[in-house]
């Protein structure tokens, strides 16, 4: 990108809260849901086994169910699962609700609005060009676009002037990624 040395800032997205899921309410017309505590429940049948993650509407609290596990035999799952699922733990909790092979077969989307922060040390005055890495710690989808623009504090117009980048800046991504700012 650059043949000048330049000063490397690493930059962190992370999560500060569980997302909200779209989730269409079977006894109001809202169209959230919340893990709240993240419970779930185990429900054995013979050598059979259901889990399933509790969630409560947002407007009328009501409580539904999502499938994480359908009728599979209780040898199938490891011994810490099953005492993850269990003991309603909240690593668990949010790895089912990360988990994009989930949220297909329940049919929900995150919505990450409000549900992440970036981790950024204030850019050094002088040293140009800056080269920044953004590392994702949970696959939060978001514009490289408005993550220069909140990390630097500088607009849209600014960026696509000075941002060298491999990637799209307006298109949500959750992967790494890095830039230089000349």
């Amino acid at each position: 990108m650059s043949s000048h040395p330049h000063t490397v800032l690493p930059w962190v997205v992370r999560r500060t809260r569980l997302p909200l899921l779209a989730l269409r309410c079977v006894t109001c017309p809202s169209e959230r849901a919340t893990a709240g505590d993240g419970r779930f429940r185990v429900n054995a049948n013979g050598k059979l086994l259901d889990v399933w993650l509790l969630v409560d509407c947002v407007s009328c609290g009501r409580t539904s169910k999502l499938t994480v596990h359908d009728r599979v035999h209780v040898r199938s799952l490891s011994r810490t699962l099953l005492s993850g699922y269990s003991a309603d733990s909240q690593a668990f909790v949010a790895r089912v609700l990360l988990d994009p092979w989930t949220a297909r077969r329940n049919r929900f989307a995150l919505e990450w609005d409000g549900c992440w922060e970036l981790v950024a040390p204030p850019p050094p005055e002088e040293v140009w060009p800056l080269h920044v890495t953004v590392v994702f710690d949970d696959p939060v989808p978001v514009r490289p676009e408005r993550l220069i623009g909140q990390g630097l504090g500088i607009s849209r117009r600014e960026i696509a002037r000075r941002v060298k980048i491999d990637i799209p800046l307006n298109r949500r991504t959750a992967q790494d990624f890095s830039f230089v700012l000349l």
